[in-house]
């Protein structure tokens, strides 16, 4: 008897190029071996080095996205990615919910494209208190985290963060010590030493992580454990070619 594959959710933005956003995680759900579900919060206007714009869906559009696979498929895991606002965001989440208790929630809090496009320019501190209380992990890079917070510095941010939820703090912004990464779980400290230290950008890279880190949760490795194998995933993803654009290798 066949094992039955693990469903995960991504709710996040379409990207044309593929390199984020829902593409990029079905991409990285595939490569690791579960089955991959997904809800567009936005389209975007924009390829690997220039964004344009957002078309944002209304709340609607989004739910109605979400109901025939909430009431269809056990989802266990989800990773959500770029959402317009905060209140939208829990209301996706208290959805999730009400479908299944027991879900297990990533965020990619995306608050600018690289190209230098923001999203967010206000945050509400009781709205983000009440999204980091029911979800599972936070995963924020080191300008992100302080955005959010409006902490001066991103270790202040992350103590912060890590009160309240698990915390993955990517390393790519981290000039004293490039490519090591915090993580937080039930608020004990790790760290994640860069096998080798790159300089290599690619289109997508935090998105990648992120859906990397819900799969392989469902596939059953611990928090930890799967916070070590997404790292080592996305290190492979970034040196998969020389293009701005990373390739997904099947990694079953």
């Amino acid at each position: 008897m066949k094992k039955q594959i693990p469903y995960v959710l991504s709710i996040a933005g379409y990207d044309p190029s593929g390199g984020a956003g829902v593409l990029a995680d079905i991409k990285t759900f595939e490569a690791l071996g579960v089955m991959g579900l997904a809800v567009t919060t936005c389209i975007t206007y924009q390829n690997d080095h220039q964004f344009e714009g957002v078309h944002w869906l209304s709340r609607k559009k989004i739910k109605n996205q979400l109901y025939p696979l909430l009431n269809t498929y056990k989802i266990q895991y989800v990773k959500i990615g770029l959402i317009k606002n905060l209140v939208i965001l829990s209301e996706l989440i208290e959805l999730l919910i009400s479908y299944n208790k027991d879900i297990k929630i990533i965020w990619d809090p995306i608050v600018s494209a690289s190209a230098g496009y923001n999203f967010h320019k206000k945050i509400s501190v009781k709205h983000l208190n009440h999204i980091l209380g029911l979800i599972e992990m936070i995963t924020p890079n080191w300008e992100e985290i302080i955005k959010l917070t409006d902490k001066p510095d991103a270790s202040p941010a992350a103590e912060f963060i890590s009160k309240y939820c698990n915390l993955y703090l990517k390393g790519g912004h981290n000039i004293k010590d490039l490519g090591t990464d915090r993580i937080w779980i039930n608020k004990k400290e790790f760290v994640l030493k860069a096998r080798n230290a790159t300089s290599i950008s690619k289109h997508g890279t935090g998105c990648v992580l992120s859906a990397a880190i819900a799969g392989y949760m469902a596939l059953n490795n611990t928090k930890l454990a799967s916070c070590e194998l997404a790292k080592q995933y996305t290190y492979e993803f970034l040196l998969s070619n020389s293009s701005h654009l990373g390739q997904h290798k099947i990694n079953r």
